[in-house]
């Protein structure tokens, strides 16, 4: 990644009531985004801030690995992550997403490299530039298989 600065734009128009339409003027594809069911008004079934959020966060650590396997010449089957946020009250009584569990399950055919893959998994951890960005506690829960994919 080079020095400079790098701007990714998000435009939101409200559709009505607690629903909005993202969109980004480099995208094809919008976002239908309200408010989640956990809060007054809320809608089931739709995407919401607080998936974004922590979608941001997984996304990111997939893209961070798959540069990095690439770059350790890695080979996988495949890379699944399973994430959670958790939102809670700050100590000034606020709701905040207080802490994002990522587990990543990472599938190699070939069992002698298994520690290689931990190692990449952890470094893409730590080097996602979404979670070094926020305040949220990451727990990091990553599980290496080995297997073939059918």
């Amino acid at each position: 990644m080079s020095s400079q600065e790098h701007f990714y734009n998000v435009d939101l128009n409200w559709k009505e009531g607690r629903t909005g339409i993202l969109s980004s003027p480099k995208l094809s594809e919008e976002i239908e985004v309200v408010t989640p069911p956990e809060f007054e008004g809320g809608i089931e079934g739709k995407w919401s801030p607080e998936h974004l959020f922590v979608a941001s966060i997984s996304s990111c650590l997939m893209t961070t690995f798959a540069a990095i396997a690439q770059y350790s010449k890695l080979s996988y089957e495949s890379l699944m992550i399973r994430a959670t946020g958790k939102m809670s009250k700050n100590e000034d009584g606020k709701f905040m997403m207080s802490e994002i569990v990522l587990k990543p399950e990472l599938m190699i055919s070939d069992g002698k490299i298994s520690d290689k893959a931990q190692r990449i998994l952890e470094k893409a951890e730590s080097n996602c530039l979404i979670s070094r960005s926020i305040k949220s506690k990451i727990v990091f829960e990553p599980n290496v298989l080995i297997g073939t994919l059918n």
